[in-house]
């Protein structure tokens, strides 16, 4: 069946076109299921997801290195589903940077230039405008194993860049750092994506780098894309309910759907405490529902009356984080019921076995697939 003169033109204005996009390595089983996407030149996309769910294999094809067993990927416009990687023009960084060891780190820039047959005479600027971009002016002279781990990173994403690029590939090239040193390049490869307006798809199983650092992020499980949206709207508004596990921390509760309009489903919890809660994805009346929350928007010991959802609630662990303290509860059989308050003086210090009450408001309570 063709496609709708419409739908030709819209992928044209996106620069980089997953189509209906498939692979599967034994023939029988799907890695990537249908995997589309349409992101704009300019863009920041995270490819998120669990080990296995399919993310690395859309990167891997998106170079060159995997071939789609149905459907086609465009760059700018121009089919590149079958074009070999070293004529695609894509930047790559890997998790093991990949540097040559026998090379000086200038040498190490400069090598992509040189395949590439660029005169000479740029190729000295243009390695020593990569290198003043990752603030690794004084290093030129050094080999990788004279450098640390996030020195050797920033010349890993200096040489993705040092040949301008229009896309650039990240695969969970901050995974060997610790957690200091990942949270710095977090926000340098954020800081160069703004800079210098290039696009970037990036992939990652840590969600908090994925929220730190996006555009847009496409969420995976089991080959499929749960979910694609912007940071907020994945952590405010999850579609369904492995989205809003995998997203952030969440308290859950399975029940079972008592009556439902346009805004209001009543739920009924296997403990028998009733729930109003705001229906997202809902099967409908009498079908079973996941109920997810967010630690941060729940209240400890509101007024009477005062919230639509207001449960018994028993003190279980205290823990003190420094800026906030978490309080884990046993909510109507649910024992890891997480709520997060800020650390300050107004703040009420439970001990373990103090019963008090929690609420909240309907729209901060989703019910989402079973």
């Amino acid at each position: 069946m063709e496609k709708p003169n419409g739908a030709d033109s819209e992928k044209k204005k996106s620069f980089v076109v997953f189509d209906s996009v498939q692979k599967t390595y034994d023939g029988e089983t799907l890695v990537v299921k249908n995997f589309n996407l349409d992101m704009d030149q300019g863009e920041f996309i995270t490819l998120l997801g669990p080990s296995g769910s399919g993310k690395t294999t859309c990167l891997m094809m998106m170079a060159g290195f995997e071939v789609p067993t149905h459907g086609q990927i465009l760059l700018d416009g121009t089919p590149i589903t079958r074009l070999p990687p070293h004529k695609r023009g894509i930047g790559m960084v890997f998790q093991n940077y990949a540097l040559f060891p026998h090379m000086t780190v200038a040498e190490n820039l400069a090598f992509p230039l040189q395949v590439r047959n660029i005169p000479k005479s740029t190729i000295a600027d243009k390695v020593k405008r990569a290198l003043s971009m990752v603030k690794l002016e004084q290093f030129g002279d050094r080999r990788p194993a004279q450098l640390s781990g996030g020195q050797q990173q920033r010349v890993a994403v200096a040489r993705a860049l040092v040949f301008e690029p229009p896309l650039v590939l990240m695969d969970e090239p901050l995974g060997a750092l610790d957690k200091n040193l990942r949270e710095e390049m977090q926000f340098e490869i954020k800081h160069l994506h703004e800079d210098l307006g290039i696009s970037m798809i990036y992939v990652t199983h840590d969600q908090s780098e994925a929220l730190t650092m996006s555009d847009r992020i496409a969420v995976f499980d089991d080959g499929i894309v749960q979910q694609l949206a912007t940071p907020e709207e994945l952590y405010e508004r999850p579609e369904n309910a492995f989205v809003a596990s995998f997203i952030g921390e969440n308290n859950a509760f399975i029940g079972d759907v008592l009556s439902l309009t346009e805004t209001q489903a009543e739920v009924r919890l296997a403990s028998g405490d009733m729930i109003q809660a705001l229906p997202v994805n809902v099967g409908g009346q009498g079908q079973k529902t996941t109920l997810s929350l967010r630690p941060e928007r729940v209240y400890i010991n509101p007024d009477p009356g005062s919230l639509p959802n207001i449960l018994q609630a028993r003190v279980k662990e205290v823990i003190y984080m420094g800026d906030h303290l978490r309080t884990r509860f046993e909510v109507a059989g649910n024992k890891d019921f997480i709520v997060k308050t800020p650390n300050s003086s107004a703040v009420h210090r439970y001990m373990a076995g103090d019963t008090i009450s929690v609420g909240w408001t309907v729209n901060d309570c989703r019910a989402l697939d079973a």
